[in-house]
């Protein structure tokens, strides 16, 4: 079990994939959006990161923002690259595969490690190691991101939900990654 431990809320979720343009934002901006759904917005906050800068300071590509408003989201993250500081201010960092894992384990001081989650990991299917990256891809590569991400987003929301988080700092115990 993995025992991140949230402090004050709003709990704090960081999505991380490669580049920070295709399935990160998507990730996002699916759990922002079932947060506001289930009106907890004063509980979680959502942000979204790239293990490297490679596209530092440009939108989400534009297959993700549009898939994204086909089904009524709208990704305006804005890509940048992981920080040394993200593991002390999010309280979960949600890799989307197990390469990105890999990297933020090297990356992340040793007091902060049970933070790293992979996103298959709240797959209900469970059929799933990692969230392929549809970049070198056409349109329904994105529009398969879009179902394993909504899926996750919400198994990771309902894990999350099944904890006692109290407003005095409580740990959440969620799934090994």
């Amino acid at each position: 079990m993995v025992s991140p431990s949230p402090g004050p809320l709003p709990l704090r979720v960081l999505f991380v994939c490669t580049g920070n343009i295709c399935r990160s934002p998507l990730a996002e901006a699916l759990f922002k959006d079932l947060v506001r759904k289930r009106g907890l917005e004063r509980r979680y906050e959502a942000d979204s990161a790239g293990t490297y800068g490679y596209h530092e300071g440009d939108p989400a590509d534009p297959r993700t923002i549009r898939v994204g408003a086909k089904h009524g989201l709208s990704v305006d993250s804005i890509a940048r690259a992981l920080r040394a500081d993200d593991f002390d201010r999010f309280d979960l960092l949600v890799a989307m595969d197990r390469g990105h894992l890999r990297e933020m384990r090297a990356r992340c001081p040793k007091a902060h490690q049970a933070k790293l989650v992979l996103m298959p990991g709240y797959d209900p299917e469970g059929a799933l190691k990692d969230v392929p990256d549809p970049y070198y891809g056409g349109f329904e590569g994105f529009e398969e991101i879009y179902r394993i991400l909504d899926r996750c987003s919400r198994g990771l929301l309902d894990a999350l939900e099944s904890q006692t988080l109290e407003t005095t700092g409580a740990a959440v115990s969620l799934p090994r990654a």
